[in-house]
């Protein structure tokens, strides 16, 4: 059964050849939806007939968001960390073990609650394909059941067993690398797409994250890195080297580390909440921008460093204080995640594409930028389904 979307004031399509500039941008528009695809795209006045439709009423659509670096498989609050690093203390990797408590004391129920709570919360506000991670069970049994939650929920699922060195491993980090590349590594592997590591300074080194990478890769993983976050270090340039989709986080970049990701394919995803939410240096998403490298936007959703799920907020971060335009912010957060992802079929709105579109209660997508906390959000189809 085909729907029509119309009367769209504009629509950003991420295709170029569709519509105006880097955007695909189509003035009064419509959308035809044939099961979970788009089956055809152009100006209203156009559309083809179909079995229903569905009148925008001048709002603006835009794909889905593709928030392509998570962590929501996890139990337990840190307001009381968050309460005094606004009051003054600083941002360190250790944070990560007092969700690790809670998460391992929870139980499966406990966690896919969470989970779905924080996925309907982000399906509001436009997204519509998310990646997630494990990382804080830090035990085999713990990693293993905080992938096969996620992968119940999405394809996006990383093996994040290296995020810090297991509390019981304090004084035996390379032991815990050898876990994390061996027995933790087969039993999470097979709910798994990504394999990632913290490369930093608290965490892990650039040889411990090498060795947690290359061993995913032999089990067939992609790889990704946490990047450059705290300070200057090898993450990127690592990224690089074993050809991970992404470097993420990207805030403390030289300048050998813009021209590695500039020349290669390697995506930086940048995570404006972590910095929100930590009081610590923007990343210069300008700089790499003009130098070429491809930039995502994303949430960083977690409870410790970045606790949003509004990929809304995060476009409004980008252009506020990351020297972003509001085009390459949208066109970031949609078909730069989708990059950061290596998918073609979302983040951009084509006919052959997934289904995945939002409606704005505004007249433009700079709307998103323009008018930031305030909830635009008035629909969303998924996979061809109206799901708000």
């Amino acid at each position: 059964m085909s729907t029509a979307i119309i009367n769209i004031s504009s629509l950003v399509t991420n295709d170029p050849s569709l519509g105006h500039g880097p955007l695909g941008l189509i003035r009064d528009a419509a959308v035809v939806v044939d099961g979970d695809r788009i089956a055809w795209i152009g100006e209203n006045s156009k559309a083809p007939a179909t079995d229903n439709a569905v009148d925008a009423e001048g709002r603006a659509g835009i794909p889905g968001f593709v928030d392509s670096h998570s962590h929501l498989v996890f139990a337990g609050d840190r307001t009381a960390e968050f309460n005094a690093r606004m009051s003054g203390q600083s941002y360190s990797a250790g944070g990560i073990r007092t969700t690790v408590a809670a998460t391992r004391a929870a139980t499966d129920e406990e966690l896919e609650a969470n989970l779905l709570r924080y996925l309907r919360e982000a399906l509001r506000q436009g997204t519509t394909t998310f990646e997630t991670k494990s990382g804080y069970g830090l035990t085999t049994h713990d990693e293993a059941r905080a992938l096969r939650i996620a992968a119940a929920h999405t394809d996006e699922v990383t093996y994040l067993g290296a995020h810090v060195v297991a509390p019981e491993f304090a004084d035996d980090p390379e032991g815990y690398v050898a876990l994390v590349t061996g027995e933790m590594l087969d039993a999470c592997a097979p709910h798994a797409r990504w394999v990632d590591v913290f490369c930093e300074k608290g965490a892990f080194d650039g040889d411990q994250a090498r060795a947690v990478l290359t061993a995913g890769m032999r089990h067939g993983l992609v790889p990704r890195v946490h990047a450059n976050q705290l300070g200057h270090g090898p993450g990127v340039q690592l990224a690089v080297e074993v050809g991970a989709a992404s470097a993420d986080h990207c805030t403390h970049l030289t300048d050998a580390d813009v021209d590695a990701l500039a020349n290669s394919d390697t995506v930086a995803t940048l995570l404006p909440g972590a910095e929100f939410s930590t009081r610590a240096q923007w990343p210069n998403a300008r700089r790499l921008l003009d130098a070429g490298a491809t930039v995502a936007l994303s949430t960083d959703c977690n409870p410790g460093s970045s606790f949003t799920s509004s990929m809304p907020f995060c476009v409004a971060l980008a252009v506020r204080d990351m020297g972003m335009t509001p085009d390459e912010a949208v066109w970031s957060a949609t078909a730069g995640g989708a990059a950061a992802l290596r998918r073609a079929d979302i983040g951009r709105l084509t006919p052959g594409a997934r289904a995945d579109l939002a409606l704005l209660d505004a007249p433009s997508h700079v709307h998103l930028a323009y008018r930031p906390g305030v909830p635009l959000v008035s629909a969303v189809w998924r996979r061809g389904l109206r799901e708000l």
